[in-house]
């Protein structure tokens, strides 16, 4: 099942012709299994060995879908690789490392999308995240994608579960 509603709502944007889409620091990969359903390619990325692993059971995942990365590395090896990379799109749920979006940018390819969703400061008063460094600042994200076509974009309270969000789906120019 897919978590995310705001994917299921614009996953028309990716197509399955126009290369591979990243889901990046995908946890156990269900919103990119919910791409894959719709023949999309998809990349799946994450620091965790055995969530990569459960994924390569899936019949339609190989290992050459799953790499697994370490994007808050002091080497930035894997930020730089993925900078280089041409994908029709990344997909981001849950996950915030300021330093990375740079890259992220730089590797979606004239005419791609990026589709991401994670917490506000406003989430302390639901729990965790609750440390600043995993929370976006008021407009945070609207303003990292300012040069972007934004195609829409959300900022405030969701429910079941209560949660503080901005979400964001955009198209590079």
């Amino acid at each position: 099942m897919v978590s995310a509603q705001l994917l299921q709502d614009h996953q028309h944007l990716f197509k399955a012709e126009q290369g591979q889409v990243l889901d990046l620091a995908c946890g156990k990969g269900q919103n990119g299994l919910y791409l894959k359903q719709h023949n999309i390619d998809l990349l799946f990325a994450d620091i965790q060995q055995v969530h990569l692993a459960n994924l390569v059971t899936h019949e339609d995942v190989e290992q050459s879908n799953v790499w697994c990365a370490d994007f808050e590395s002091e080497t930035q090896i894997d930020a730089i690789k993925l900078s280089k990379m041409q994908l029709q799109g990344v997909i981001v749920f849950r996950y915030l490392h300021r330093p990375l979006f740079d890259a992220l940018k730089k590797s979606v390819k004239p005419g791609g999308f990026v589709i991401y969703e994670t917490f506000t400061k406003q989430n302390k008063q639901f729990g965790r995240p609750n440390r600043d460094q995993f929370l976006l600042k008021e407009s945070e994200l609207k303003s990292l994608f300012k040069d972007w076509e934004i195609l829409f974009y959300f900022e405030g309270i969701k429910h079941n579960p209560d949660r503080a969000v901005a979400q964001i789906v955009c198209q590079k120019p």
